[in-house]
């Protein structure tokens, strides 16, 4: 418990010191900006894998799958991966979501803090109840497997195809609950009209922002869940992943066509990680979903999708 809550609280500070230190003032992010943020972050969760190779060797945190220290490694490795590469399909979601509700660019790092620290609190819910099915109910990995295979093939039918998120039903949702102003007023999100509290597309564009990430949670967290059951190595690889997703965003929010590519690579993780899950409880062929293999192949499909992108991009 005192790693969790150490881990936890680590992440909370260092959110503190970034939005009072790094981010009080609005400011448009930088190429630059966001190249180096995104490159620590990766730099961090590197050096992370080592941090976790100790707590498993020393036996910090309870081991219910009794993992070796190099085998947690390896997974969380894994984890990260998956999870960063999903992410990149959340890009989308967001750069949609800003463009639809004429977010200005020095107000966007306000919106995905906030996202982002929503974020993890449902993703540690989502994580320790989907641990806790694996767990009791062994019969849920297939339909887990089976989910995500049906949302690779519903992602590979819809690739083309744009969306408009005023006509989401979530928005619909948010504007028939909440009184909602067209303007915006700085970086608030509230405004006080004739004694009601009506919100701005800053809050609109945040709670969208929440729930598509609450809904690609239902599709990360099984996928990681796959390739292992234990909740530290689920929750810290997903949170480690999430927390590069701001720098992330404003660094290829500009180049998105540049990487179309991606969305394939995302499908094919998608199937790989579906079918691994249905088979993986079948011993002559759960023997080869190990944790090299899976890893192996995240990258090379990550690969291919960054390269093929970059091909295509020098044809245009």
């Amino acid at each position: 418990m005192l790693v969790w809550i150490i881990f936890i609280s680590a992440i909370l500070v260092f959110m503190v010191v970034d939005l009072g230190f790094f981010n009080r003032k609005a400011h448009v992010i930088s190429l630059r900006e966001a190249s180096t943020w995104t490159l620590m972050w990766v730099f961090v969760a590197l050096v992370f894998a080592g941090v976790i190779f100790l707590i498993y060797k020393n036996a910090l945190v309870d081991n219910i799958d009794n993992l070796s220290p190099r085998s947690a490694v390896i997974k969380y490795i894994t984890g990260y991966l998956i999870e960063l590469s999903l992410s990149v399909d959340n890009i989308f979601i967001m750069a949609v979501i800003f463009s639809t509700f004429s977010i200005p660019a020095k107000y966007q790092h306000r919106v995905l803090f906030w996202g982002i620290l929503g974020a993890i609190v449902f993703r540690l819910l989502m994580i320790l109840f989907g641990v806790m099915l694996i767990h009791k109910f062994d019969w849920i990995t297939y339909v887990f497997g089976a989910f995500l295979l049906y949302t690779a093939v519903n992602m590979f039918i819809k690739r083309n195809k744009e969306s408009d998120f005023r006509n989401s039903l979530i928005y619909k949702l948010i504007k028939r609950m909440f009184p909602v102003t067209d303007s915006l007023k700085g970086q608030r999100f509230f405004l006080k009209y004739k004694g009601k509290i009506i919100i701005t597309p800053l809050l609109v564009a945040l709670m969208a922002i929440e729930a598509a990430d609450l809904l690609f949670a239902v599709d990360s967290v099984p996928a990681i869940l796959a390739i292992t059951s234990d909740p530290f190595l689920v929750f810290s690889s997903n949170i480690l992943a999430i927390l590069g997703l701001r720098s992330m965003y404003f660094f290829l929010s500009n180049m998105l066509d540049r990487f179309r590519n991606l969305k394939f690579s995302l499908i094919v993780i998608l199937l790989y990680v579906g079918i691994k899950m249905i088979l993986s409880h079948y011993p002559l062929i759960g023997e080869y979903f190990t944790e090299w293999v899976s890893l192996t192949f995240i990258i090379l499909a990550m690969l291919g999708g960054i390269l093929t992108s970059g091909r295509a991009a020098s044809k245009d």
